[in-house]
């Protein structure tokens, strides 16, 4: 049984219909009309839904993803400086043959978990870890994947303390000096600097119902609005759907998901992103690193630009 939000319930039901059927040609039927629900669902969900899907329980995470498309992969750990946070994964794998650098948010599943990720939200040192392996990456000739799943950096008076805002941009500096290629996946919520810090990229791509924003839905209403009630509205305006970003040239690619969402299908999801992540690696591989570094700034000088009627 799926957990499930409050607008799934239609699927919910089918479910269970599905777990309570003896009949085979019931169960058929009733597997069909699960397809097809799911199909409907996802041609109709509002931005503030796909918000709730892009944190929902039971949507894959970045350990997940490790586990399904990458092999022999190797975590490193440590700033070097302070200490290794556990909100950030981060180390070397294989994907189709190809050694890579894999960095990203993890927010753990358990309760007990969670608090050990901190909720993917990092603190000063894991950027600084990020930054180090990004570094070593670049030594060493190795590809950077990064997968960003995170409502924020974390916002404590320790993480300020420790130098959280320059943490992220030296990250973001850095990032643009890199002579490998880069692609950042948002598989989840990618939220303001804690998002942007390993989010400087040749490639952004999005999961279809991933989200990114300079604020989250429930922030922006309050510091608009002061009202939380305004917060579908603010999902609405705040342009932060895959659709919306790729529209406006932020988002390169958007990635299909499974019908429903990712949490229906985790396998068909990780088939999906482990096949557009090699067809991007085998486009940027082949690209001289004068032109690469061009093309990445670029890219972020686009950003922002508009012309006034």
């Amino acid at each position: 049984m799926q957990e499930f939000l409050s607008f799934e319930n239609n699927l919910l039901e089918i479910e269970r219909e599905i777990e309570r059927a003896e009949d085979p040609n019931s169960l058929k039927a009733l597997r069909r009309r699960l397809s097809l629900e799911r199909r409907v669902f996802s041609e109709n969900l509002s931005p503030y839904q796909k918000v709730l899907l892009a944190r929902h329980p039971k949507r894959p995470h970045l350990s997940d993803y490790i586990e399904r498309i990458f092999s022999n992969f190797i975590e490193l750990s440590g700033d070097r400086f302070f200490a290794d946070d556990q909100a950030i994964i981060g180390g070397c794998g294989i994907i189709g043959g190809q050694r890579v650098m894999v960095i990203g948010q993890e927010k753990g599943r358990s309760t007990q978990e969670k608090i050990k990720r901190n909720f993917g939200m990092a603190h000063p040192e894991g950027y600084r870890k990020a930054r180090r392996l990004t570094e070593l990456s670049a030594r060493f000739n190795i590809p950077i994947l990064t997968f960003i799943d995170t409502a924020g950096a974390y916002p404590g008076i320790g993480a300020e303390e420790r130098g959280q805002s320059i943490a992220i941009a030296e990250s973001i500096c850095a990032s643009f000096n890199l002579t490998v290629p880069i692609i950042s996946t948002i598989i989840g919520e990618g939220g303001s600097g804690g998002a942007l810090a390993i989010g400087v990229s040749d490639r952004l791509l999005m999961l279809e119902y991933s989200i990114y924003s300079v604020a989250s839905p429930e922030a922006c209403a309050a510091i608009l609005w002061r009202d939380q009630s305004k917060t579908e509205e603010a999902s609405s305006n705040l342009h932060l759907t895959a659709s919306d970003l790729h529209k406006l040239g932020i988002a390169d690619q958007i990635i299909k998901e499974p019908m429903g969402g990712a949490h229906w299908e985790g396998d068909k999801m990780a088939r999906n992103l482990k096949s557009v992540l090699l067809s991007n690696l085998k486009e940027l591989m082949a690209m001289d690193k004068d032109q690469l570094l061009a093309e990445r700034r670029e890219k972020f000088r686009k950003i922002g630009i508009f012309k006034k009627d």
